[in-house]
């Protein structure tokens, strides 16, 4: 008589591997290794005005984000989160989390550690070593312009808002405060930005000088070509936010 298990094992072992199949086709990652878009939501980076101000002393605003101001903070996130941060089924399973500022007192800056992990994950060979490189650095400058052109709108309207809020009639102290914090979260979410491509820079060039002395190849020209390309543009963004209302912001590590 033949054994019913012998013939129900197989079957079940199908199903799972089928399951398990579309269940990784459903949460594969987005474009650059970011959450994928149906798994985001329209204020899924509101924390980043919170962090900024709260990890100098400030308040958060209350008020909703203005389209331009959401778009600051969704383009703002891909160049805060630092590359290679996430293994690779973190990625496939879109992966997503808050991060400190760099005004926190714990952060210290490890310019060395893109390059170890760079080295020390698994690679076919050095040139898809140097490739990987050439890919971050390219999707920052890809980034770059982006980013900056919101950050410019964001301001120039923020310096609207607070040469309006003179003239606003019975504006409550409520309303201002809450006006004041979000100037405050956009400026800092520049700067943010800003000091995160500097340590990008330089995380870069530490990685390309490793990669070069281990298994010198012709790509280290592209690759260094490319990070000149990004720390001129680094050095010389089109807008240059302020210390929010005098207060000094120090950048940690």
């Amino acid at each position: 008589m033949p054994d019913p298990i012998r013939h129900i094992r197989p079957f079940v072992s199908a199903v799972l591997l089928a399951l398990l199949g579309a269940t990784l086709g459903a949460c594969s990652g987005g474009d650059f290794g970011r959450t994928r878009a149906d798994m985001r939501s329209d204020d899924m980076h509101r924390w980043l005005g919170a962090e900024a101000t709260g990890s100098v002393g400030l308040g958060p605003s209350q008020f909703q984000l203005t389209d331009e101001e959401r778009q600051l903070r969704d383009l703002a996130y891909p160049m805060i989160e630092p590359p290679l941060s996430r293994p690779a089924w973190k990625s496939v399973f879109g992966d997503y989390k808050p991060l400190p500022s760099p005004w926190r007192q714990k952060i210290v800056f490890d310019r060395t550690m893109y390059g170890r992990t760079l080295i020390d994950e698994p690679h076919r060979s050095h040139s898809s070593r140097y490739a990987q490189l050439i890919e971050d650095v390219r999707n920052d400058i890809t980034r770059f312009e982006p980013f900056f052109a919101s950050a410019i709108r964001v301001i120039d309207l923020d310096r609207k808002r607070d040469a309006t809020m003179a003239r606003v009639s019975a504006l409550s102290p409520r309303e201002r405060d809450d006006a004041v914090a979000r100037m405050q979260e956009n400026s800092l979410i520049v700067q943010w930005v800003q000091q995160c491509l500097e340590q990008r820079v330089s995380s870069y060039r530490w990685a390309l000088e490793r990669l070069v002395i281990q298994a010198p190849d012709g790509m280290a020209a592209d690759a260094d070509r490319l990070i000149g390309e990004l720390a001129a543009q680094t050095a010389n963004p089109p807008v240059m936010s302020q210390p929010p209302y005098g207060r000094a912001v120090v950048s940690k590590g």
